[in-house]
């Protein structure tokens, strides 16, 4: 956490200046960026009004209404009447709606040139990390998330996303790294259609998680569920239960009797999930696979004994 903090000042500072957000016109117009800001909120929400504005960007009602004056003296925002006499929604007059239109071309102009100069690979490579970065600041877990089958490059993304987590988190390293890159290229080389499926969560195209049955060696009664993981600001939204279930339907509905995996009891979280599912631990060692001591344990869910679950909404 403190390695982070200077790395989001500087970006600020950085994005501050790339923008020009600290020169005293904003874009080259008459306004400052706080009068531009406040015209596109009467622009888009209009009729509003002032004490909504201050709310929702933190502004001080009395230096909200100046600027409000400023504008009404400018031509560009006047007020109009509420359905209280002591309410004056705010709108735009003619001139503040060409003053704006002028603005947001200017703006998306500057912008677009600013992409370009990305080339398009890095174009889409900043709209994805701002994606992530908005989700993780501004949705707060609002937008809902799905789950799907696996499809072409997903296995890329979460063997890299796995090693990642267990290496910052555990320190596991690139042993198990190998282990997972093994897994996931032996699963699209053999895979069994009807008898094995990796199902992934996602929110606006990122991510959050995924999970892989696949059928057990020698054994076509036994699945095998493998490399659960839920990205950390998925965590509490409900998406490593819906996974793990998908795994108990899907395995019913494949004719399997029981599931086994494989986890270590360092991971609360996903011991907490298979323990709600119906998994009971059968076997535990200590293994030093990943260059310490680590206890292991392997969990099984008879699927005869457990009643199936309701869908996860």
């Amino acid at each position: 956490m403190a390695a982070a903090v200077p790395v989001v000042r500087a970006f600020n500072r950085d994005f501050s200046r790339l923008m020009g957000l600290l020169e005293p016109r904003y874009m080259g117009s008459e306004l400052s960026l706080v009068e531009a800001r406040v015209l596109y909120e009467i622009r888009t929400r209009g009729p509003v009004l002032a004490r909504d504005i201050a709310d929702d960007l933190r502004l001080d009602p009395g230096y909200l209404s100046r600027i409000v004056a400023r504008l009404s003296k400018a031509g560009m925002v006047r007020r109009d009447r509420g359905k209280d006499a002591r309410e004056r929604p705010l709108s735009l007059t003619e001139q503040g709606e060409r003053s704006f239109r002028a603005l947001d071309l200017e703006t998306a102009s500057k912008t677009e040139a600013m992409l370009a100069e990305l080339k398009p690979d890095g174009a889409a490579h900043l709209v994805t990390l701002l994606e992530g970065a908005s989700a993780l600041l501004f949705d707060k877990g609002e937008v809902p998330w799905s789950i799907r089958n696996h499809r072409v490059g997903d296995m890329g993304i979460i063997a890299a996303r796995q090693s990642i987590l267990y290496d910052d988190g555990y320190g596991w390293g690139s042993k198990l790294e190998a282990i997972i890159l093994d897994i996931t290229a032996r699963f699209l080389r053999e895979f069994k259609d009807g008898r094995e499926q990796c199902w992934v969560a996602e929110r606006d195209g990122r991510i959050l998680g995924s999970v892989f049955l696949v059928e057990e060696p020698g054994e076509p009664d036994t699945a095998r569920l493998r490399l659960l993981y839920v990205e950390p600001e998925a965590r509490g939204l409900g998406i490593g239960q819906a996974l793990v279930r998908e795994c108990t339907r899907f395995a019913r509905k494949a004719g399997y009797a029981r599931i086994l995996l494989w986890t270590h009891a360092v991971l609360d979280s996903a011991r907490r999930i298979y323990a709600a599912e119906g998994y009971r631990i059968i076997a535990s060692e200590v293994q030093e696979e990943f260059g310490r001591p680590e206890v292991s344990e392997t969990w099984l869910l008879d699927l005869a004994a457990v009643s199936p679950a309701p869908s996860v909404p």
